[in-house]
């Protein structure tokens, strides 16, 4: 052993140093690896034959390479003798005679006379229809009672049966019906053909009804009516959410306690109450690119509809005591807008070009074929309805109250974009029906109630506000297309529709000399058989009832007179905005039926100014329906809801038990 071992063992004992080796060793022994066996069948290795069959040559001068154009799909490959094309895609030709471009020679430099098929992959665009329902339901109908007022206000609640005949009194205003959600061809076209039919009788002005009607060419911005320059914008008259910053006590930095002179802890008694600002918003952007031609010859008919339908319906009748005379009015006057847009962007820039024949004419053309009708539909249909009738019975006890029985917020909202396929000429066996449809529709009844008990007084500032709504429609459709792009069809293009119907797929070449196609050597060509239509359909509705009972009470133990009244049963917001953006044509339109265009814009505000409440004195409606809950009053095996404010009558019936939809107390 060394030196540091021997003294280890000197003072340990060699006999516990030699145990500790012995387990070592044993452990070493026992935790041993075994190597296992494994048997691992080999597996042969199997050569490749491999060979190289073709010599490599060397510099070869005579040949021949013509790289392709950068438009392979109509550039040909081969002579006369490729396979047939598959149904729905085929390739047409040059007649005899007719000069070919200089870039298409063979590999000598000679002109390509005749060529027969080759083959060619054009996608076709296909039908698409799109239905987009959203809808948001909720009930939001308040009962509360703040306060050490032992009252409780059993008020009629307002039915929703009356918000809904108001919205039916509101949709016969509209020119437009309801439609069921068409999904055939057959159905679609009689939906254009009823809303034309429907748009040319419209009702007439009434006493209550104030009706803007045009059916010429609109271009421009109308709002209620009257066409302006400039577009009104929402973020002008409505901000989405509550500024909190404006809502904090700047002097308490956001607190409502502070200490006073003596020492003590001073509040501020108030009572805050929100039953509405409650808002509403429908949003829709459809953009529609997904198909569309420099020429289009169409067979039939050409039918286009452009409408925008909007309407605003108020009912705001409140009924507020006199007891509130000296208070402050905070109430905004409602605030109603139809906003609708028509523009049309020219794509011939108001100017002829002049083609030059040195650039070329189309020699080749490429077919894709839809047997029957192409549809490109979006129907898209939004409403929101909300009810937000609230009861309540308020009282001050010394302290800060804040009561938010409204301020709900709903939204629906789609964005559309439809980028499809573009085409040097389109060809309609049938007709086309061109349909962009926006209605727009905003129902509101704010018919509030504030009445005080026989006892009530207060000597603080006190501040309501029971309108401040805003009923807002703004719409806007815009296509693209030439201003004067509509002619007929010359007998060349009746010959080429012919054609086609029987199969052939000829172009006449006098289309082929169309100045459109200068400089192009091939022609990507949409052939439907049937009728294209084109229908988008976009209907938002907005339905509010916010009809609020508000009673203001006595404290029954500590009445406080100083204390500041803060009441707002108004300020809701009502918001409809849509926007179709339509490719209808880029170029020239040849027809051989009838041309019906029709532009119409509809706007309509009802304002109504019947009562709901059969008294006109709020007080005396208040007081006979508040339930004074003494001894007297009660049971005697009745006594644990003596001075309850939050207690019902055993029989009410009247309201959900939604509770409060936010109640602090501080």
């Amino acid at each position: 052993m060394d030196k540091f071992t021997e003294e280890i063992s000197h003072f340990i004992g060699f006999f516990h140093i030699s145990v500790e080796n012995a387990r070592a060793r044993e452990a070493y022994t026992e935790f041993g690896f075994t190597k296992a066996e494994l048997h691992v069948e080999k597996l042969s290795v199997h050569s490749s034959d491999f060979g190289a069959p073709f010599d490599l040559l060397g510099f070869d001068p005579g040949f021949g390479y013509r790289s392709p154009a950068p438009d392979h799909w109509y550039v040909p490959t081969r002579l006369a003798d490729a396979p047939p094309l598959p149904a729905g895609r085929t390739v047409g030709y040059a007649m005899e005679g007719r000069p070919f471009p200089d870039t298409l020679r063979d590999a000598l430099g000679a002109p390509m006379k005749t060529v027969q098929s080759f083959s060619a992959e054009i996608d076709p665009p296909g039908s698409i229809v799109n239905h987009f329902s959203q809808a948001i339901s909720l009930s939001d109908d308040d009962y509360f009672g703040v306060g050490g007022h032992g009252l409780t206000f059993d008020a009629e609640a307002v039915d929703d049966a009356t918000v809904l005949e108001g919205f039916e009194k509101a949709s016969a205003l509209s020119p437009l019906g309801e439609f069921a959600r068409a999904g055939s061809s057959e159905d679609l076209i009689g939906v254009i053909k009823t809303i034309i039919e429907q748009l040319e009788d419209v009702p007439d002005d009434s006493d209550a009804v104030q009706v803007h009607i045009s059916t010429a060419s609109i271009d421009g911005t109308y709002v209620n009516g009257e066409l302006v320059e400039e577009v009104p914008l929402i973020e002008d008259y409505h901000s989405i959410g509550r500024d909190e910053s404006e809502e904090e006590d700047t002097d308490n930095g956001g607190s409502n306690t502070w200490i006073s002179d003596n020492g003590t802890i001073a509040m501020n008694a108030s009572v805050e109450v929100l039953t509405g600002g409650n808002t509403l918003i429908n949003n829709v952007v459809l953009q529609n690119f997904w198909t569309g031609a420099t020429t289009t010859l169409v067979a039939g008919d050409h039918i286009e509809v452009n409408a925008i339908v909007q309407i605003n319906a108020l009912w705001d009748t409140d009924s507020i005591t006199s007891t509130v005379s000296n208070w402050t009015n905070d109430a905004a006057a409602n605030e109603i807008f139809n906003v609708a847009t028509f523009d049309h962007l020219d794509t011939s820039n108001g100017s002829a070009t002049e083609a030059s024949s040195a650039n070329g004419y189309p020699a080749f053309w490429a077919v894709t074929e839809i047997h029957g009708d192409l549809m490109i539909v979006n129907w898209l249909e939004q409403i929101i309805f909300m009810s937000d009738n609230d009861v309540g019975i308020l009282s001050s006890s010394g302290v800060t109250t804040s009561v938010i029985a409204g301020d709900n917020f709903g939204v629906n909202h789609a964005s559309v974009f439809e980028l499809g396929f573009s085409y040097d000429l389109i060809i309609i066996g049938g007709s086309i029906y061109d349909a962009n449809i926006i209605h727009q529709m905003n129902i509101l009844f704010d018919n509030d109630l504030v009445g005080t008990t026989a006892d009530f007084q207060t000597s603080g500032e006190g501040s309501f506000s029971s309108s401040g709504n805003l009923l807002w429609n703004q719409a806007r459709i815009s296509t693209i297309g030439d201003a004067d792009r509509f002619d007929s069809l010359s007998q060349d293009q009746i010959g080429t529709l012919e054609s086609f119907a029987d199969g052939e797929g000829n172009i006449a070449p006098e289309l082929l000399s169309n100045p459109d196609f200068a400089g192009l050597q091939g022609l990507r060509v949409l052939y439907v058989s049937g009728d294209l239509i084109n229908l988008q359909y976009i209907r938002q509705t907005n339905i509010l009832g916010d009809n609020d009972q508000i009673a203001l009470a006595m404290n029954a133990i500590a009445p406080d007179l100083d204390a500041s009244w803060t009441i707002e049963t108004g300020s809701n917001a009502l918001i409809n905005n849509a926007t179709i953006i339509d490719l209808d044509s880029v170029g020239k339109t040849y027809i051989g039926g009838e041309q019906y265009s029709q532009e119409t814009l509809f706007q309509a505000e009802l304002i109504s100014s019947h009562p709901d409440f059969g008294s006109p004195n709020p007080d005396a409606l208040v007081n006979e329906a508040v339930l004074f809950l003494d001894d007297s009053m009660l049971d005697q095996n009745d006594h644990a809801t003596t001075h309850d404010a939050s207690c019902l009558p055993s029989d009410y019936d009247g309201h959900t038990g939604d509770g409060v939809n936010s109640m602090i107390g501080h």
